[in-house]
């Protein structure tokens, strides 16, 4: 595949990656955050606002930390203690450890994990057993899972320890504020996450783009813009996610034009953002956003499971660089996607959806929708109306104006092919951008379930 020419934002997005990883990593303790997530919406600054608590002082020697040394808005770089983990694991093993910590010292009854068929395939699975975890090291990025509707089966009987992609962590939050999730007894590990993609559309790739036999991988990460795959002979063979996308072999479009990039609306925001010098890619950038998240990381060090040391302030600040570049590209992405539409407007959304087979499973999917079978998007939808639009989707574009997480599985599962995510934004935009609202980032309540009575004059 050519290359085309590079724009100015992914040479600026090159050239801030490398300068990071070039750049050495010190121990000097990083200053906190608030406790708790961001405002809704923010981006994750790369330094802390004036005033903000620190973290105490290193109380071992040499700089790796002891449990009380983790504090609610400190941010740290960290690792399995154990060998085989933190090489099978992504960036270092961190996530594995921390839930196999979590799972043997009794924190939860059990864990959510990533069941692998293949490098490319995996499938969630509820588990008590440690050796389910240690068995699912390793990052994916091609898989599209729906863990909010995955707890939502358990109707908090157990306590679950669960990782998470900024997006799932918004369904959760939505399904929280629903009553259906109890946060209480759910524990988060948020995930960085540039975007993913589908796992037959990977498979495709990799034989026509890398000339690779999908089974000779064992491996991939997402790097410096790169689409890496590892093949059994320890061959690494990447790919400009850039140029991939130009030919629509890339990621999800949600993914392209996401507003959220750190999961810092979780427990542990983790990720290998930041990660600087020799540590990269031997260990994951964690910041602690509530006590819960803080209680689990000193259950992990303190056990030997894992072992942190604080990021340094110029860690922080690559990781604060590389996320506001990544979201500055989304902006791009989201003004094509979303430009306005020409002409009849009724006329171009009865194009999009004249396709519709009313199979219901862009609902049954979907993250923050808590309604039941009587909903009023089912109960006034019939296959024999004669609306130039459904009532389902009339009722459930007005649903999704303040519910919207764009996580993309609406169209992930339309047989379809409606480009639903996409039609679901259009309404979703205009609103949570002028209320400034950034759905499941925090704890406010969504602005259309809110009663507000004027003084009528």
């Amino acid at each position: 595949m050519s290359a085309p020419e590079k724009t100015a934002e992914q040479k600026t997005a090159a050239a801030t990656q490398a300068a990071a990883t070039a750049a050495p990593a010190t121990a000097a303790p990083a200053a906190g955050t608030p406790a708790g997530a961001p405002p809704a919406g923010a981006p994750p600054a790369g330094k802390p606002p004036e005033g903000a608590p620190k973290p105490p002082a290193v109380s071992v020697a040499g700089d790796k930390l002891k449990g009380a040394d983790i504090q609610v808005g400190g941010k740290y770089i960290g690792w399995s203690a154990v060998d085989d983990v933190r090489k099978r694991g992504g960036s270092g093993g961190l996530v594995t450890a921390v839930l196999a910590a979590a799972l043997e010292k009794g924190l939860v009854a059990n864990t959510v994990v990533l069941k692998k068929s293949n490098q490319f395939e995996a499938v969630p699975v509820l588990t008590s057993d440690v050796k389910d975890i240690y068995e699912s090291a390793g990052s994916m990025h091609m898989l599209i899972s729906n863990p909010t509707k995955y707890l939502r089966h358990f109707e908090n009987d157990a306590n679950i320890a669960i990782a998470v992609k900024p997006c799932d962590m918004r369904g959760i939050r939505e399904q929280a504020k629903r009553n259906m999730i109890n946060l209480d007894k759910v524990f988060t590990i948020g995930l960085n996450c540039g975007g993913t993609i589908p796992p037959y559309k990977i498979r495709r790739v990799v034989e026509e783009v890398y000339k690779l036999n999908p089974d000779d991988v064992c491996g991939e990460e997402i790097e410096k813009g790169q689409l890496i795959m590892e093949t059994k002979d320890g061959v690494h063979h990447s790919q400009s996610i850039d140029e991939m996308e130009l030919e629509d072999n890339g990621r999800r479009e949600c993914c392209r034009y996401c507003i959220v990039k750190i999961a810092t609306n979780a427990d542990l925001a983790c990720g290998n953002w930041g990660v600087l010098s020799d540590l990269s890619g031997k260990g994951t950038f964690v910041e602690v956003m509530t006590e819960k998240g803080a209680a689990f990381l000193r259950n992990a060090v303190d056990n030997g499971y894992a072992e942190v040391k604080a990021a340094s302030e110029q860690a922080a600040e690559a990781r604060g660089k590389t996320t506001n570049i990544m979201l500055k590209m989304s902006a791009k992405t989201k003004e094509k996607v979303f430009a306005p539409i020409d002409g009849d407007k009724l006329a171009a959304f009865k194009k999009e959806l004249e396709n519709c087979i009313h199979c219901g499973a862009c609902k049954t999917v979907c993250p923050p929708c808590a309604c039941g079978p009587e909903a009023k998007c089912t109960s006034f939808d019939n296959l024999a109306d004669s609306y130039d639009i459904s009532l389902f989707h009339m009722i459930r574009f007005l649903h999704l104006m303040d519910s919207c997480v764009s996580c993309g599985q609406c169209t992930d599962v339309c047989p379809a092919d409606i480009p639903l995510t996409r039609l679901y934004r259009k309404f979703a935009n205009p609103i949570q951008d002028e209320l400034k609202y950034t759905t499941g980032m925090d704890d406010r309540t969504p602005p259309f379930f809110e009663v507000k009575l004027e003084e009528v004059q």
